[in-house]
């Protein structure tokens, strides 16, 4: 028993040396590049309104640290078309699409599994900003909520056509993904697919006496390329 502890001892000791060994001989490394894709943009709105997938662009700065192997942060800043767009019957003439555009920071672990090429995955907390709106609605669905609206002054009909100023200005949420990271010698390349949960609202929730939505967050399906340089 006595030789099986001093054995197990040993094997720590052994281990615990070669892990600060490895942590004291790594260097950290900087990368700064830039980076944009695709995203597939809804709100997950309580109640439901019917949608198809928003197309939008974003793309922006990176910065990220590898502090350890395999393990680094990525802070970027982005800016992000969302939004929704209506799904209404082809026969009734209806359309609606509204793109708000955002400034975008998340703030992300980074983790990577291999040397030139490396397995990737990110994940942490996002916070945007509403920059400003624009929307398209056609005539025959104008039409018809002016005259719902007159019919029911007291019913909140289309409460989602709001102005931008009903909007709440900051969106916070978690976003993730997973991808792959090239390493070449003009730089290294990512690229990575991500979603994003938004946990705020952008109208107010039912918190509050006027709101009509229980919930109105943020839901995108990313696809982003990143080229970075390395610095030190």
């Amino acid at each position: 028993m006595k030789r099986l502890k001093l054995a197990l001892l040993a094997l720590t000791f052994l281990i615990t040396n070669n892990l600060f060994a490895q942590r004291e001989l790594f260097t950290g490394e900087f990368y700064f590049g830039a980076g944009a894709g695709a995203s597939a943009a809804s709100i997950d709105f309580l109640p439901s309104v019917p949608q198809t997938k928003k197309i939008g662009f974003f793309g922006g700065v990176a910065a990220k640290y590898v502090s350890q192997n395999h393990l680094g942060v990525i802070v970027e800043a982005n800016y992000s078309q969302r939004g929704w767009e209506e799904d209404f019957d082809p026969e009734s003439g209806f359309s609606y699409n509204r793109t708000l555009n955002y400034l975008e920071i998340p703030f992300m672990t980074h983790v990577y599994f291999g040397n030139k090429t490396r397995f990737i995955f990110n994940a942490g907390p996002q916070l945007s900003i509403l920059l400003n709106d624009s929307q398209e609605m056609s005539q025959a669905l104008a039409d018809d909520l002016e005259a719902r609206r007159e019919a029911n002054p007291d019913l909140p009909i289309g409460f989602q056509y709001n102005p931008i100023s009903e909007m709440q200005r900051v969106d916070y949420g978690l976003v993730g993904g997973v991808g792959m990271e090239v390493q070449t010698g003009i730089g290294s390349f990512d690229l990575e697919g991500r979603y994003y949960f938004g946990l705020g609202d952008i109208f107010t929730s039912r918190r509050s006496e006027n709101a009509y939505f229980g919930r109105s967050a943020h839901r995108l399906i990313e696809a982003k390329l990143t080229y970075y340089i390395k610095i030190k």
